[in-house]
This record gives structure tokens, C-alpha cells and sequence, in this order.
């Protein structure tokens, strides 16, 4: 059976979506960008100028395999600061938004948002606030969606988990808690993956009492009203969650304990380690975080990523870009 990556990689092929990328001068992201023209998997775009890349990623610009944008070359900055302050709703003024628009997240975002492109990927060089906050200005959260959420994919082998929110909401309540579950199962979905949605403590059904439990117990709630066709169940400890014979001794009867794949945690302090942890020392591939909610992808990665990192994660921002559009078609 092939891989996660391989199997998101054949479906993107069909559509080839643009995505955006704002990082032209990292080393990483431009042999990544070259990967992925030379395979025809996306149609990428740096931002950036063309007589400044290197020889190679000349030619393939020079073959339309790479494209290249920028605000001083760009002959629409004019409209675009006009649609900028609009989508603002006159919060930004013109000397504002010019200003903005000279950043490359900026620019690269709403080029995305004015459909000029699919998605963006950005972070080898850029902060999460960096590239996180054009997309919470612009972009926006798709219509009935309160919150955005940041989960990561962890693959190694035929093993693929989601694990959520590792990047974006610090100490979210229930109403948040449960709206991460719902978005975290739709991301497990496009990839593939069908949801066993773990909402994880230190606790598991009761074994100990604590408001952060109390927390907990009351998302699932709200996810069994929100989406009763989903598998969920909580709160239950990692191993009760995860490890079927811990299962039948401390959560018989769950229908999901011992078999989740979407771990949804109490807080963005064991969501980040926990992946972290999972990545370095279970020696999975770690993809994220990826930004669940917003109208259109843009995902932010790890200034640790590597180029595959960025390879990857632009697979998975293009599978979303292509499920964005079919979504809005239904």
C-alpha cells in the first residue's frame, strides 16, 4: 500500500494547484520548489525575483515550471491594496496596506486570497506569527467556522496518525476543544484517514478530578451533538487511547479506545511536546502544523524543516487547495 505522501502525491498530479512560496532565499525551500517543477506535481511560485535565483531554477522558470511574483515587478499593486483594505473593512488604511503588501507572507497571502494562486506554504524562515497572521487577516476562517486549529500529520510506515492542536489555540476551552476534534477528523478525512478521535488528559474515564478534566469530558459532549457520526471518546490517557490491552482495563466498552488516530489534546503545551516527541524519538515523519479552518490553505512549517519537509507539506497544501475547490463546487 503506498504511503500517505505517495498516495496525496498522485492525486495532486491530476490538478497541479499553484502554491505560494514566500521563502525564495532559503536553501531548503528552493530544492524543494526545484522537486516538485521538475516532477510537474504543483506549478510553484516564489516570491521573489528571477535574476536572483540560481542557473537551474533560471531554466526551469524559463520553461514555466517555476513561477515568479513580486511587489516591485507586480503591475496590480494598486488593486490589490484597494481589495486589501476592502477585505479589511476599513480597518487598514493605503499607506497601511502598501506597507504590507511589501512583505512577502503579505503579498503571497493575498495573492492566494484574490485566487491568483491555491495556497501558501511558508515558516523555514518565517515565524508561525509571520506567516499565521496575513492568513487570519485576510484569508479568514471558512463561513460557519469560529476558530482556526494547527494539527500535524505523523506518518512512519503504514502508520498515520493527526494529532492536534499542536501549533495555534494555547489553552483552549470546550466550544474550542470540540471544534479542533471536528476540524481535526475532516483533515483526517481528506487524507485518507478515518477517524477514531481520542480527547486526551492525564485522566481516563474519571480516575482522577481536576476542572481541566472536567474540560475535556464536556468537549466530547459537544462533539457527540455537533457531529454524532463520528467516532469520539474521552477523556482518556495516551495509552488507554492508543494500546488496546491498556484499553480493555481502563476504558472497556470505548468505541475507540485502543484505536484512535486523531489525538486531540488538552492544550498546546502537550500538543507540541507530544508531537515532537512522537517525531524524534519514534522516528516519525512529521508534517505541519497544518492550518485547519482558514478559507483557503496556507500552512506553516517548522524553521527546524527540512527540504523534504517543505516537499511534503506543499503536497499536503495542495491536496487541501484541490478539496477547497471541490468543496465549493458540491
Amino acid at each position: 500500500m503506498a504511503d500517505l505522501f505517495d498516495r496525496v502525491k498522485a492525486e495532486v498530479k491530476k490538478g497541479k494547484p499553484s502554491i505560494i512560496f514566500p521563502e525564495s532565499e532559503d536553501d531548503r525551500v528552493v530544492e524543494a520548489v526545484q522537486n516538485l517543477a521538475q516532477e510537474g506535481v504543483i506549478v510553484p511560485i516564489l516570491i521573489g525575483k528571477v535574476e536572483d535565483a540560481s542557473p537551474d531554477v533560471q531554466k526551469l522558470a524559463a520553461e514555466n515550471k517555476i513561477l515568479f511574483r513580486h511587489p516591485e515587478t507586480d503591475g496590480n499593486m494598486k488593486p490589490m491594496i484597494q481589495a486589501l483594505i476592502a477585505r479589511r473593512n476599513g480597518k487598514t488604511d493605503a499607506a497601511t496596506a502598501a506597507e504590507w503588501l511589501k512583505d512577502p507572507c503579505y503579498y503571497g497571502t493575498m495573492l492566494v486570497y484574490l485566487g491568483e494562486a491555491d495556497g501558501l506554504v511558508s515558516g523555514a524562515a518565517h515565524s508561525t506569527a509571520e506567516t499565521v497572521r496575513p492568513a487570519l487577516q485576510i484569508i479568514k476562517a471558512q463561513p460557519g467556522k469560529k476558530r482556526i486549529s494547527g494539527s500535524f500529520i505523523l506518518v512512519k510506515g503504514d502508520k498515520e496518525f493527526v494529532f492536534a492542536d499542536c501549533g495555534i489555540n494555547i489553552s483552549p476551552d470546550s466550544e474550542t476543544l470540540a471544534e479542533i476534534a471536528v476540524e481535526s477528523a475532516e483533515t483526517a478525512k481528506m487524507f485518507g484517514i478515518d477517524p477514531r478521535i481520542a480527547m486526551l488528559s492525564f485522566s481516563t474515564k474519571g480516575s482522577a478530578k481536576d476542572p481541566s478534566i472536567d474540560k475535556v469530558t464536556e468537549a466530547v459532549k459537544i462533539v457527540k451533538e455537533k457531529a454524532p457520526e463520528l467516532l469520539v471518546d474521552g477523556e482518556l490517557q495516551f495509552d488507554a487511547a492508543y494500546v488496546p490491552e491498556v484499553a480493555a482495563k481502563k476504558a472497556p466498552g470505548s468505541p475507540i479506545a485502543g484505536k484512535a488516530n486523531v489525538f486531540v489534546f488538552p492544550n498546546i503545551d502537550a500538543g507540541n511536546i507530544g508531537y515532537k516527541m512522537v517525531q524524534r524519538l519514534g522516528g516519525y515523519t512529521a508534517i505541519g502544523p497544518i492550518l485547519q479552518g482558514l478559507g483557503k490553505p496556507v500552512n506553516d512549517l517548522s524553521r527546524g524543516c527540512s527540504a523534504d519537509d517543505v516537499y511534503k507539506l506543499a503536497l499536503i497544501t495542495a491536496k487541501q487547495a484541490m478539496s477547497t475547490v471541490q468543496t465549493q463546487n458540491a
